[in-house]
């Protein structure tokens, strides 16, 4: 597995009737519906930090993400395209940018379901940590408004206060997840054979089999059949079993799309 280089940020948490135990949130599609890093290139795009035409070309990247699923490619291009794009903003108004995102989008879009599993958790004194590919901003924004204990996120490398458009390490997606979390474990002293992990993506395996109870939430086909194999809980929390299909897919992506440029043209306009 990829040595994991991600920024941790943590908030003070209540004494544990559970030591040593935690439970993992992944968040695009797991903890929220949709992708947080999506609603945070939309927002900035509004900020007037890019053009129309680079925020379109990041747009069909994650629409052929959506439609076909994940894979390491896809990733690594999405990843390419929100690091040029970031390249010289400054450190600050992203952060600002963050805490806008979530109040405007993201806020809304938490799976009532998800957001009670972690609470249920926390309320029992285990940490709540979200690990994410999402940029460490947007990451440490959602964990401290839904009160959990810290995020791993993807982290941007910053000079003079600015996005030099490198990485610090490697993005946070698939195997790197696990490595992240089992470094984290060794420096707090966690008991991952007694904490739980919570995603959507067959990617995320390696992370759910780190611990002692994973769990699939709103599961693609592989990680539902994997989890059946395996007898890992599964909780879906969208309107339909289905929605994972490539029918439905195509029809969300193209609505996506449609209304990202009725989105972007009415802000245009203004």
């Amino acid at each position: 597995m990829p040595e994991v280089n991600t920024h941790v940020a943590e908030l003070p948490s209540a004494t544990s009737g559970h030591p040593g135990e935690a439970a993992f949130f992944d968040v695009d599609n797991t903890l929220m519906r949709g992708a947080s890093l999506f609603h945070l290139a939309r927002k900035m795009y509004q900020k007037k930090a890019f053009t129309l035409r680079q925020a379109c070309g990041f747009a069909w990247k994650q629409a052929k993400f959506i439609l076909r699923g994940e894979n390491l490619d896809d990733i690594h291009s999405v990843q390419n395209s929100a690091l040029t794009l970031a390249a010289g903003i400054q450190a600050d108004f992203v952060a600002q940018v963050g805490q806008e995102v979530y109040d405007e989008m993201i806020e809304s879009k938490i799976w009532p379901g998800a957001r009670a599993l972690a609470e249920q958790h926390l309320r029992v004194g285990r940490k709540v940590w979200l690990v994410t590919a999402t940029p460490i901003e947007v990451a440490q924004v959602i964990a401290s408004r839904l009160q959990l204990t810290g995020a791993l996120g993807t982290v941007g490398e910053i000079e003079d206060g600015a996005y030099t458009g490198r990485l610090v390490g490697e993005i946070l997606h698939g195997p790197a997840k696990a490595v992240a979390v089992q470094a984290l474990a060794e420096e707090h002293g966690l008991d991952l054979d007694g904490s739980w992990a919570y995603s959507d993506s067959y990617n995320d395996i390696p992370l759910l089999s780190l611990v002692g109870h994973p769990v699939a939430i709103n599961p693609d086909s592989k990680l539902r059949r994997h989890a059946r194999d395996h007898n890992w809980p599964i909780y879906d929390f969208r309107a339909g079993r289905r929605a994972a299909t490539l029918g439905l897919r195509a029809a969300t992506v193209a609505g996506a799309v449609y209304g990202l440029w009725r989105g972007f043209s009415r802000m245009r306009r203004h």
